[in-house]
């Protein structure tokens, strides 16, 4: 296991504690800074990245539980884990620290072994964070993932208007049966990583990927008043990517593929579902079982997008739409007003 290291910020007016606390975190490889009180510790932290602050309480201009409101109020500094170091023994402070935010507390003159002990351990908990912020730019904007990374995480959701869209690969199944196990991952690893390019773009996030199936969420967990413009333009971005992987495939004579995209708008529930070990953010509704249903009847009408009547309201004059009458959708009691979306094909 390769050794865990990162940039420290030790925040105290004593000189001597400041040289102390230095001496051992260097030793153990640490990158250690330096911040007299808690104002130029703000001020440092503007400019530079830290994966733990070592944080003084009794200081002058700005104490260490003002620094510790300033860190927890600011969705950018909230995740950076913080060790009360300090002279106050008193367990009033001990918990007043940890309740504004704190990840652990030493009292002073500091156990060094201890201390190690702390670091380590604060500083995988930030390594881990991290990780999962990058997981989630992996399938999503950054400003819908920092959405999701800064708001309080629970389980269940809340009532939000959003698009959903569904996407999958037609005759899938015949042609992974006329390609080796290995040209079918690859196949999909392009084909995933064309429809997310075309969903980030547009600032949707990647809710579920099965198989050769995807669905993407617009307007949640992001409220964005053009979700259902900014689907459809999604779905137009989709189908471009195709058309020219498709001619990538031509040059390597390998067979092309063609995409069903249904689209549907309206209330979902939005939500991490799960459990605290392991969850997904997801949405769940009507709207997600008809646009999953307009998918499927792309096959039907013979047009690669298909949407309803609440999405083509969202739609400028732009975005061109036709017709293609009301339908009985399985699932649902009233038929369906859906319309096809023309797309201009590229090769």
């Amino acid at each position: 296991m390769s050794k865990l290291t990162g940039s420290i910020l030790v925040v105290d007016d004593n000189r001597m504690n400041r040289l102390m606390l230095a001496r051992g975190l260097e030793q153990q490889g640490h990158q250690v800074s330096f911040a007299e009180n808690g104002r130029q510790a703000l001020e440092m932290m503007q400019n530079q990245a830290f994966d733990l602050v070592l944080l003084d309480i009794e200081m002058p201009e700005m104490n260490g539980y003002e620094v510790l409101e300033h860190l927890h109020a600011n969705p950018h500094w909230r995740d950076i884990p913080v060790i009360m170091i300090s002279a106050v023994d008193e367990i009033d402070s001990v918990v007043k620290c940890i309740e504004m935010g704190a990840a652990d507390y030493l009292n002073k003159p500091f156990n060094p072994v201890l201390l190690k002990a702390r670091v380590n351990a604060s500083l995988e908990k930030k390594r881990l964070l991290d990780k999962q912020r990058e997981l989630f730019r992996k399938f999503a904007t950054d400003e819908v993932a920092e959405e999701l990374l800064t708001s309080d995480f629970s389980l269940g959701g809340k009532l939000v208007d959003a698009t959903v869209l569904f996407c999958d690969i037609r005759s899938f199944t015949t042609l992974a049966e006329s390609q080796s196990p290995e040209e079918t991952i690859e196949l999909l690893n392009a084909y995933y990583a064309l429809i997310i390019d075309a969903t980030a773009s547009a600032g949707g996030i990647v809710s579920l990927m099965a198989g050769d199936g995807l669905m993407s969420i617009f307007g949640a967990p992001l409220a964005r008043a053009d979700h259902r413009q900014q689907s459809v333009q999604a779905a137009m971005q989709m189908i471009a990517h195709i058309d020219l992987f498709n001619q990538e495939q031509a040059l390597l004579q390998r067979a092309p593929i063609a995409i069903g995209i249904g689209i549907a708008s309206g209330a979902v529930i939005a939500g991490f579902v799960g459990t605290q070990r392991r969850a997904t953010y997801t949405c769940i509704g009507d709207t997600v079982n008809l646009a999953s249903r307009l998918e499927s009847h792309t096959k039907v009408v013979g047009q690669p997008i298909v949407i309803e009547e609440n999405t083509r309201l969202g739609l400028d004059s732009n975005i061109q739409v036709v017709p293609q009458g009301e339908v009985q959708i399985r699932g649902k009691t009233q038929k369906v007003n859906i319309f096809s979306v023309p797309v201009e094909r590229i090769g």
